[in-house]
């Protein structure tokens, strides 16, 4: 498998000696991150109407058109006619047969039968041709598909997954080391939601799956580096600093491997994915590239700032053992 080593085993980058400045930009990103949702979220910012991202009509309801053509269309068509048309943010999807298409966006007003009314006519405008009259098989408001009790459970979820990192980790390493896994986790979750607060692009349920992938991600690349610390803590006599520096050497080449593969994967859903796809694979590219630079550059400094040793892989007994050898 080496040729396959993007960087040599042996590799003796010292990163550790960064670990002050990757953790004060770590902070900072996060810091931004935060205050982006927060000033968004302020009742009296008129550019986001209070809102902490630029919800989609998943989350927020809007109006239902249903059309038909006389002759089969592309959907990515249709997208583009709405768009040209104004309408940017419209959800297009086929109802299965090639000629059914269903439109959903947002109202300005309060969604009732005029507003409908009148938004139903210029999508209609907007997408029929001269060659390829539409018939409004259907129009209508309807509610979001998620609200408050689908926030709860997120939060729950979330919680969750937290909470069975830190079981999990912990059982098979150590608490310092499920700590920090955790919160390097948070801190890519964090920031890509940061990154749609920023950017005002449109947060919808596929949005919210890459962000929920972004975690596994992100913890299953700071486990495999962490297992090599273990082995390293246990194999090793040197300080935790050279250990380390080590270990992240010994796994650098799989880390970036795995994560340009991953990446390529979601740069080709993200180009030719559709605009349904577009706001999942965004949210994995972001994860993607931070999940891999703070495997590096944030979860072993958190170890080293947690000040873990080999003392704490040690089992209890051999602890005790040790402490009743000495004079």
């Amino acid at each position: 498998m080496k040729p396959f080593n993007v960087f040599p085993y042996d590799s003796k980058f010292d990163f550790m000696r960064l670990r002050w400045v990757s953790l004060g930009i770590a902070v900072a990103l996060l810091l931004v991150a935060i205050g982006a949702m927060v000033v968004n979220s302020l009742p009296g910012n008129k550019a986001t109407e209070g809102q902490t991202f630029n919800f989609a009509l998943d989350f927020t309801g809007g109006a239902l058109v249903e059309l038909r053509f006389q002759r089969p269309v592309e959907v990515d068509d249709i997208r583009a006619r709405l768009a040209s048309a104004g309408f940017e943010n419209a959800q297009v999807q086929n109802l299965g047969a090639g000629s059914d298409i269903s439109i959903r966006q947002k109202t300005t007003g309060s969604g009732d039968a005029n507003v409908v009314g009148e938004l139903t006519g210029k999508v209609v405008s907007a997408v029929q041709t001269p060659d390829d009259p539409v018939t409004v098989l259907r129009s209508e408001t309807v509610g979001a598909q998620v609200g408050a009790e689908l926030a709860q459970n997120g939060i729950w979820a979330l919680i969750f997954v937290i909470v069975g990192f830190l079981i999990y980790i912990s059982f098979r390493f150590e608490k310092k080391f499920a700590i920090a896994a955790v919160l390097t986790t948070l801190h890519d979750v964090v920031i890509v939601l940061g990154w749609f607060a920023i950017t005002g692009h449109e947060f919808d349920l596929t949005v919210l799956a890459g962000v929920l992938s972004v975690m596994g991600f992100s913890i299953n690349d700071t486990i495999v580096v962490f297992d090599r610390v273990r082995e390293n803590f246990r194999s090793m006599r040197a300080d935790p600093i050279t250990v380390l520096n080590k270990s992240i050497n010994q796994t650098l080449s799989r880390t970036v491997i795995t994560s340009f593969v991953a990446l390529l994967t979601v740069v080709a859903l993200y180009l030719y994915g559709g605009g349904s796809l577009r706001g999942m694979a965004e949210a994995q590219i972001v994860g993607i590239v931070l999940g891999t630079v703070s495997t590096i550059f944030v979860a072993c400094p958190l170890l080293l700032w947690f000040g873990a040793s080999k003392q704490d892989l040690l089992p209890k007994a051999r602890d005790e053992e040790a402490l009743a050898r000495r004079p």
